[in-house]
């Protein structure tokens, strides 16, 4: 069963990848209506007569997340079954499900309502929720802990604070960076890094649009300096400790591809394969701190 579990988990991640690239590619292609104000059918039909790019991707995704959500939930109830008596596992397995759920239940909405783009940009770092916590189970069922000796690491307080703090801010920016692409803000600063580079404190001139896109920005550039910062607390206190050595270095890494990817968005013009690449990194970079989370939440002590 524990072999039948580990391939389960396995799969969970590598599907709930495609569910994130696959409703930011339903987003940055603007196929969110291509089964026009129909769900979970297309077009009020089963199998669609007239179709469009649009249809496929928008269908395509719905598809991905259908099937995604029954293997998500076989993996939470067998897990809750073989390996509750590990710790985290059981809160693991009802977050991954649930946030599932929550994710299909928002674009259902989107789809028949027409939300608005403040309450469109949750979607996807809802979907967030669901993938991290669905990657923390792989690794939990896998037992990377053991092959990382991390029950012997003590983080101090201050920086299990810090940890917890910049894992809610990444929140944050990823919330920013949606509602950029809901609100097609996305080019509407045509340089980097500030909206218009011969002017770049000329704020009275913005748009509300170009607020979104130099709000997104504002955060991503604080976000990158945070982890910079932490990584070099990590090293300094915490080199020993092979989990959050590597850890740290994946971390630094990450963010700053996705400070490259954000820039080359706007110097490539809104290349769809860049973008896609954005999303990718962001979500990998915000899977390494839930992880520095879990293991925080462990420490005890000062």
């Amino acid at each position: 069963m524990i072999r039948t579990l580990k391939w389960l988990s396995v799969v969970s991640t590598l599907g709930m990848i495609f569910v994130l690239l696959g409703g930011a590619l339903v987003t940055k292609t603007g196929s969110g209506m291509g089964c026009g104000a129909s769900w979970p059918l297309c077009n009020g039909q089963l199998l669609p007569s007239n179709i469009t790019p649009e249809l496929v991707i928008e269908l395509s995704h719905r598809l991905v997340s259908g099937i995604m959500g029954i293997v998500v939930l076989a993996l939470s109830v067998i897990s809750w079954i073989v390996a509750g008596h590990k710790r985290e596992v059981k809160f693991l397995a009802f977050m991954s499900s649930f946030f599932l759920l929550l994710q299909a239940l928002i674009g259902a909405a989107a789809v028949i309502w027409n939300q608005s783009d403040f309450i469109l940009a949750t979607h996807f770092g809802i979907s967030l929720i669901s993938f991290t916590a669905v990657f923390l189970l792989m690794l939990l069922i896998f037992e990377i802990d053991k092959k990382f000796d991390a029950s012997s690491l003590v983080i101090q307080k201050k920086h299990r604070y810090e940890i917890y703090a910049i894992t809610l801010f990444t929140l944050v920016v990823v919330y920013t960076g949606a509602l950029v692409r809901h609100a097609e803000a996305s080019m509407v600063c045509g340089d980097w890094p500030f909206c218009t580079n011969g002017s770049p404190f000329a704020f009275g001139a913005y748009s509300f649009d170009q607020w979104i896109q130099m709000g997104h920005r504002l955060f991503a550039s604080i976000l990158f300096i945070w982890t910079i910062l932490l990584f070099i607390k990590i090293m300094t206190n915490y080199r020993k400790n092979r989990v959050m050595f590597w850890g740290s270095i994946t971390t630094i890494l990450l963010i700053s591809l996705q400070v490259f990817f954000g820039a080359m968005i706007i110097f490539s013009m809104l290349n769809l394969g860049i973008a896609l690449l954005h999303a990718f990194v962001v979500t990998c970079y915000f899977s390494m701190l839930s992880y520095f989370v879990l293991l925080a939440s462990r420490c005890k002590g000062n």
